[in-house]
């Protein structure tokens, strides 16, 4: 089930912002605007879905580093993330704790949670969170309430796991669980990604790429089918080879340049040669992930990788959702070139993030052209 559409409310520089998603979302602009604060938004979702949302925003500095620093009304302070996947809806509001709560003092609580499904002409709740209450519509339609079953710091969403009784919660959290994030893969000496790892079968890159090896191994050994995964080598790095396989309990990688007398393992390969392999491995596996959200994936490359990189996402983006966040004009290019898709251009307006061309309704202004 596709994510279809997004809203943000006041999350760091977005005071609000509701927008359709397509196939493959492009967004661009320029350094301090605001665009990777949509990614960011991404991952927050996701971590409502595995139970460490509040966690993850005292990673990101707390709450207060994370509500909307602008002019705010006179209501409660806010944030609020929703997520649409055709005629399911979730969303998250995530707050300050009040006086009389048994919470640390800027705690980040979750405030309200509510999961909707469309019936005809009119959403349905199928569970809805005010504090510490939580009402739930069964698979029987019967309502259910349930006081204190899920802490403040803690998502309605994570703690209901019972999928017969509460599909709905069911489909939205493996769908969020799904997602993956893919921002600044480690290619220092030291990373693992550089090192064998456990030979397992693995269908999808994670997040850190860590095991990249295996997910290729995969497709030699598992599928038996590498046709595409070689075109896509010799489309970067033409006349060069890519092998993956098993040695006894690990999997290892390497890398046969044509004018070169020996193939190079992981450890041996450029950054921007290791980050490509990254983003082949994370865009060509298996099976892909619901979403693929890459962060500046143009980062450390050869301008000569750009548009076979565009060629990658293209393809990817037949296979499942993806979401680009990209200071590159180039790869912007290519990739309107490759998808017919236009970038969406990512400004800051008072202070406030904003996209060219998104109208209220969430469509955006050239698409009804």
């Amino acid at each position: 089930m596709p994510l279809t559409a997004i809203s943000i409310q006041g999350y760091r520089s977005i005071p609000r912002l509701h927008f359709d998603v397509d196939a493959c979302s492009i967004f661009i602009g320029a350094n301090g605007v605001g665009k990777t604060n949509l990614y960011k938004a991404l991952g927050l979702l996701r971590s409502a879905a595995d139970g460490n949302l509040t966690r993850a925003i005292a990673q990101e500095g707390g709450i207060e580093s994370v509500l909307w620093a602008g002019s705010r009304g006179s209501g409660p302070v806010r944030m609020v993330l929703e997520a649409q996947f055709e005629e399911l809806k979730y969303e998250v509001e995530i707050g300050l704790p009040k006086s009389t709560e048994a919470a640390f003092e800027i705690e980040p609580l979750v405030k309200e949670e509510r999961l909707t499904i469309r019936a005809g002409k009119r959403d349905v709740v199928m569970m809805e969170r005010k504090g510490p209450l939580v009402t739930l519509r069964n698979e029987d339609g019967a309502r259910e309430s349930h006081r204190d079953a899920a802490l403040p710091s803690e998502t309605a969403l994570a703690v209901f796991r019972d999928a017969a009784r509460y599909p709905e919660i069911e489909i939205v959290r493996r769908e969020l669980l799904e997602w993956r994030l893919y921002h600044d893969f480690r290619t220092d000496d030291a990373s693992p990604i550089r090192q064998p790892c456990h030979a397992i079968t693995t269908p999808t890159l994670s997040s850190d790429g860590h095991d990249l090896a295996a997910v290729l191994a995969t497709l030699f050994v598992i599928r038996e089918d590498t046709v595409d995964l070689a075109a896509a080598i010799e489309d970067a790095f033409p006349g060069a080879q890519l092998r993956a396989e098993d040695v006894g309990s690990w999997c290892k990688l390497e890398m046969q340049f044509p004018d070169m007398p020996r193939p190079f393992g992981a450890h041996e390969l450029s950054d921007g040669t290791l980050k490509y392999l990254c983003l082949l491995g994370a865009l060509m596996g298996y099976r892909l992930p619901s979403l693929i959200a890459l962060n500046e994936p143009e980062a450390s490359l050869h301008p000569a990788l750009l548009p076979p990189l565009a060629r990658l996402i293209a393809q990817a983006a037949q296979r499942t959702r993806i979401w680009i966040v990209t200071h590159s004009e180039a790869l912007a290019a290519a990739l309107y070139e490759e998808t017919g898709k236009k970038a969406r251009r990512v400004i800051k307006e008072d202070g406030a993030t904003n996209i060219e061309g998104l109208m209220l309704s969430g469509e955006f202004r050239d698409d009804e052209d």
